[in-house]
């Protein structure tokens, strides 16, 4: 019985002794991992600071460059304005400068002072510089500011290609709810596609078949990826949009003029964008208490045929 006692006390000591040792083991393991994770993450990190420095110094360096360029720039632009360029020293050539200048000379030697009279011919020599310089910074800004008022007295009804259409076709646009696309005649050999934000304000059954002005003359624009040709002149309110409507007797292709403009022989060419004449004249446009269209007041017309109107809106802008 006591041999069976020794027996199993020396085997849970074998058994824990082999249990304590994997343990040990483990726990080396182990910290070897975490060794090789921390040389891994340091090296990383180093890694990514000398990229990150790498970046930083190529930035400042075409900071530098650019810096450069505009200080190029700047003086090119002052002396093509006469703004003389003084150089500035350097430290180092500042101080060789001090420690190189003579001293100051003495009563005996100090040159002599320029007469009166001379300093008053350099006074008014400089004088005069300084006018010829000023007028010549003003020159410019005389002819453009002549430049823009002759423009702006040029920009006027006549510059509009308005003319009569009828609308043969006309759907809502595909990718846009507020859109209608139509197919209006115009007198011409093939028709044009204008896009019109009408949908809100004129059911699809009343712009079937319908005679409006169109303006043809601007430069045609993508909407929603279809492209417009022209545009429907309509009254226009916060509230409201009513389709401005020809005379009675118009057809496709008659020209809208306007009492006191004339009207060339041709059609107005494209209006340029950038240069916004329809933004210009369009405030003008608008119509009176009888609802007639205007422009300043003046009243538009298809000659020999009548007036153009707004079914209910009275003085209202036009767009």
């Amino acid at each position: 019985m006591f041999v069976a006692r020794s027996l199993v006390r020396s085997g849970i000591m074998s058994a824990s002794s082999a249990v304590v040792q994997r343990l040990e083991q483990r726990a080396q393991l182990a910290d070897e991992i975490i060794s090789r994770l921390q040389q891994q993450v340091e090296q990383l990190r180093r890694t990514v600071v000398g990229r990150e420095e790498q970046r930083v110094a190529e930035e400042n360096r075409l900071l530098r460059q650019e810096v450069t360029q505009l200080k190029a720039r700047l003086i090119e632009a002052e002396t093509r304005n006469g703004v003389n360029q003084v150089p500035v020293p350097n430290t180092g050539s500042t101080l060789a400068a001090s420690a190189t200048k003579p001293p100051p000379a003495s009563a005996a030697t100090a040159p002599t002072q320029a007469s009166p009279q001379a300093q008053t011919s350099k006074k008014q020599e400089a004088t005069s510089e300084n006018q010829k310089k000023k007028e010549k910074k003003e020159k410019p800004k005389k002819e453009q500011k002549k430049a823009d008022d002759q423009a702006a007295a040029e920009v006027d009804f006549s510059n509009l290609d308005l003319r009569i259409g009828k609308i043969i076709n006309v759907k809502k646009h595909p990718d846009a709810d507020s859109l209608y696309v139509e197919e209006v005649e115009l007198g011409e050999p093939q028709t044009r596609t204008v896009v019109s934000g009408l949908v809100k304000h004129i059911p699809i059954e009343e712009m079937q078949d319908r005679m409006v002005i169109l303006c043809c003359n601007l430069k045609p624009a993508k909407m929603r990826g279809i492209l417009s040709q022209a545009m429907v002149m309509c009254a226009s309110s916060p509230d409201k949009v009513e389709i401005l409507a020809p005379p009675s007797d118009a057809v496709p292709g008659d020209r809208v003029g306007c009492e006191g403009y004339e009207m060339s022989g041709s059609f107005p060419v494209q209006m340029n964008p950038k240069k916004k004449i329809f933004e210009r004249i369009q405030p003008d446009l608008k119509t009176n208490d009888k609802l007639q269209a205007t422009y300043k007041g003046s009243l538009w017309k298809v000659e020999g045929k009548g007036y153009i109107i707004s079914s209910t809106m009275a003085n209202s802008g036009i767009k």
